[in-house]
This record gives C-alpha cells, structure tokens and sequence, in this order.
C-alpha cells in the first residue's frame, strides 16, 4: 500500500475522531431545545412546591423554553425523587427536593433509587429555619420552662410533627436528645392538621415554617419560643435562637434544593445552577423568600452535593440514637 493510502486513512480516522469529539459539545450548547421539567414529590401548594415556583418564570426568559412543573407526591417524597433518577440524563428533567430526601436513606432500608450514584446536586435553593411554637393553654410559655417541665415530667409533652421522618419531626427528636428530655412525637398528615391541634390544645410543641405560624402567634392561639438557627430570622426578631438560649446544636431547617438524574451532562448542571443562581440572589427573589421566613441561598453543584451529603449524615445520626422509625 501507497504512503499516501496510510495518509488518507489517518486523516479520516482523525476527522471522524473530532468530530465523535465535537458532537456531544455541540449538542450540550444547542440545550436547551425542548421544554423542561421540574418534578415535585409534594402536593401543589406546599414548601417544595412554592420553591420550584419561584423558578419558573425567570428560568423560562433565560433558557427560552417552556418550565413546567410535574407534582408527583407520595411516599415520604420517594416516587418522586424515582421519577427523577430514572429519566435519561439529558438535562431535561430536574427535581426539587427538601430534607426528607436526606433523611429517607435511614430511614427506609431499601430505596428504589441509590441517592449518592443516581442524582446530583444542581443547586441549593434556600433554607427556612424551623421555629418552636407552644400552645397557648401549654404549662409552659417558653424554652426554659419547656425544658423544665419535660424533665420534670417524663412523656407529658407530645409534639407534632407534618409526619414520620419530616424536617419537623427530626428537629424535635433533636431538641429531646440535645436537652435529654422525653417527649411523645405525635405525627400528622402535614403542617395544618398539627397546628390545628397545637392551637387546640391537643399537642403542646411544634417545630414548623416560620409562615404557618406567624398568624396564629399574633392571635396569641400559640407562642413562638426558639428559632433553630445559628441567627435570629429578619421576619421575627423578637425570637431568639435556641443557641442563644444555651441548646448548642440545636439546628434544623427545612430547604429546598434541586437535583439532576446522574449523567446528566456537567455543562448543563452548570448552566442550571447559574440560571438558578441569578435567580436566588435576585432582590425580587430574596423579597419573597424572606416573607416566607426563607434564606436566600444558591450554591454550586459541588456544593449543593456537600451540603446534601452533610444532612444525609447529621440526620441518620438523630434517626438511629432516637431510634425513630416510620410505624
């Protein structure tokens, strides 16, 4: 065979090597072309939900496609977060998850989806520190005296929880281990039917939301006694901190953040997350999200993963040494 034989066939092979090279790039920069999807493994109305919201809008001007949001509730938030590791990794279809994602991986013994090899963080979306609310007709009107009363009296606390496994319910499990009380979880089908029952009488202590509660405080129906955050909240400043009042380590929140089947091209993580955090860090957004009690945050994907990562690890610990189950 011709030296100019061996010469044709290499320069094919290279061409035919670039352009295998180029193809997937070209394609990743024509994204988005299609629209796009945000499952939400809550009902319509809720936290999760109200966050993805929050997106829409502002998503669809910078990407130029269609934002839609797929509620898909159930399970502690498992058939939606199934639904999202499950799609093709094509960067059209995006999740947004809150604490339950992280707490399902002890609590549940076999998921149908592996979190850590099956979805990435796109972004941290905010966190809404909970706040300690007791009942008006409670034997105690605030933290100090919770405790007292808890210690003095063993099981004659119960408080509410949105459900087993929530952000609500795990706090509270904390704030019992942190102040070696023993209280009785009392688990609800969501935040509403547990306020009712706190303004009732029936519960005497609920972590939840600051927005649930800010209305029925100022109608002197319940207290507000702890904000378990390192910093009191801009939109109750008169409640101080549970790590001001001597609990250190006394932190839960509920957050929100969005999340990727695996696989999904880096490139356009990336870009998602921008979008996201040009979003987040919008006056617009930041107003909105303070009203709901709600810090702004937006991070990294890198980030997003740590920090999911972190609460995966904080809240199996107070799952296992509170030995909460989902019975």
């Amino acid at each position: 065979m011709t030296t100019s034989f061996f010469r044709r066939t290499f320069l094919q092979a290279a061409t035919a090597g670039l352009a295998c090279a180029v193809l997937p790039s070209v394609a990743q920069m024509a994204w988005p072309s299609k629209p796009i999807k945000i499952i939400v493994p809550y009902t319509a109305g809720g936290f999760t939900d109200q966050m993805a919201r929050l997106l829409v809008v502002d998503l669809q001007k910078q990407l130029g496609q269609p934002v839609v949001i797929d509620n898909k509730p159930g399970a502690n938030s498992i058939i939606g977060v199934d639904a999202v590791a499950k799609a093709a990794p094509d960067g059209y279809t995006f999740g947004v998850v809150i604490p339950a994602f992280t707490a399902n991986t002890t609590l549940y013994p076999k998921l149908p989806y592996n979190p850590r090899k099956d979805l990435v963080g796109v972004s941290l979306l905010g966190v809404s520190p909970l706040v300690a609310a007791v009942s008006s007709n409670a034997p105690f009107k605030n933290t100090k005296e919770l405790v007292a009363y808890a210690k003095a009296n063993p099981g004659k606390v119960s408080f509410a929880s949105s459900g087993s496994g929530s952000a609500a319910h795990l706090s509270s499990e904390l704030l019992k281990t942190l102040t070696k009380t023993y209280m009785v979880h009392i688990p609800y089908r969501g935040s509403s039917p547990a306020l009712t029952d706190l303004m009732g009488g029936q519960v005497q202590l609920f972590l939840d939301p600051p927005p649930n509660l800010i209305q029925p405080a100022k109608a002197g129906r319940i207290h507000l006694i702890g904000v378990a955050s390192e910093k009191r909240l801009p939109i109750l400043p008169d409640v101080p901190t549970f790590v001001e009042l001597g609990i250190a380590g006394m932190l839960g929140s509920t957050w929100a953040s969005m999340i990727a089947p695996a696989g999904t091209p880096r490139d356009i993580v990336k870009r998602m997350s921008e979008a996201v955090n040009h979003i987040i860090h919008s006056e617009e957004t930041r107003a909105k999200l303070e009203t709901m009690g709600t810090l702004a945050e937006g991070s990294t994907p890198e980030a997003c993963d740590a920090f999911m990562a972190a609460e995966t690890i904080k809240w199996g610990k107070v799952i296992k040494e509170a030995g909460v189950t989902l019975d």
